[in-house]
């Protein structure tokens, strides 16, 4: 009998190699090490049979945006070593599911979350990693369009997760701005990420993760510094609109 599943895990085995080819090259024109690059795959949309199939070709790091798919998701792959990853701007009444299989929270961008979180992690018991989102179209004091706080935000925002029982910071995420000063400069975005990092680092060493680029610009991700991309279509496909 034929694997039903034989052509999507090709289709995925191709993709997945033409991504760490793209991710191989930019790390030697950058002069880093590949290893200094984690490959995200964002499987928001795509079913449970993709996530299990993405393991098999090695893939340990996964991340969603939405809880209504990531939740059902997560709890049919339990059985697998993956690093589960919410990117996704994040509802308070959605924290206490998100905190049941997320390792790291990527899009932590106000004080009301980091109490959220604190508590959820507390009451089941596990340390959650935590990015503040960046948002560089922001203006002091606001959030950005796609989430995130202002850059003048982080400190605060960082200093309420170290504070925080049952949250660990981990460093810093943005997605290139659709407006403001970097709306279209994503190589110049994902750099002042890196500025932001280095300050951030300066006082806390460990909170060294900088998660940028996504499908069509990892390569300035990677050029600028970035630790780890968050790679969807280049490796899954583009998924016919639902309805």
């Amino acid at each position: 009998m034929t694997d039903p599943l034989a052509g999507r895990r090709s289709e995925l085995a191709e993709n997945l190699a033409r991504v760490e080819e793209r991710i191989a090259a930019a790390c030697a024109a950058a002069g880093r090490k590949r290893e200094d690059v984690t490959l995200i795959v964002v499987t928001k949309t795509y079913p449970a049979s993709d996530v299990r199939l993405l393991h098999e070709l090695g893939v340990r790091h996964v991340a969603e945006n939405r809880d209504q798919d990531a939740a059902p998701k997560a709890a049919a792959c339990a059985d697998l070593d993956l690093t589960w990853h919410f990117v996704g701007q994040l509802q308070t009444n959605k924290v206490r599911s998100v905190v049941g299989y997320a390792d790291v929270v990527q899009s932590v961008d106000r004080l009301k979350l980091v109490s959220s979180l604190s508590a959820a992690a507390e009451r089941a018991g596990r340390e959650l990693g935590c990015l503040v989102q960046v948002a560089l179209d922001a203006e002091s004091g606001e959030r950005g369009d796609r989430g995130g706080v202002a850059p003048d935000g982080i400190e605060e925002l960082a200093a309420a997760v170290d504070a925080a029982p049952g949250l660990r910071l981990d460093g810093l995420m943005t997605v290139a701005p659709l407006a403001g000063p970097y709306a279209g400069r994503q190589r110049a975005a994902f750099e002042r990420l890196m500025d932001l990092s280095t300050v951030l680092r300066a006082t806390r060493p460990t909170a060294n993760m900088v998660s940028a680029g996504m499908s069509a610009d990892l390569e300035e991700a990677v050029a600028a510094g970035a630790t780890h991309v968050r790679i969807g279509t280049a490796v899954l496909g583009v998924r016919p609109k639902l309805g």
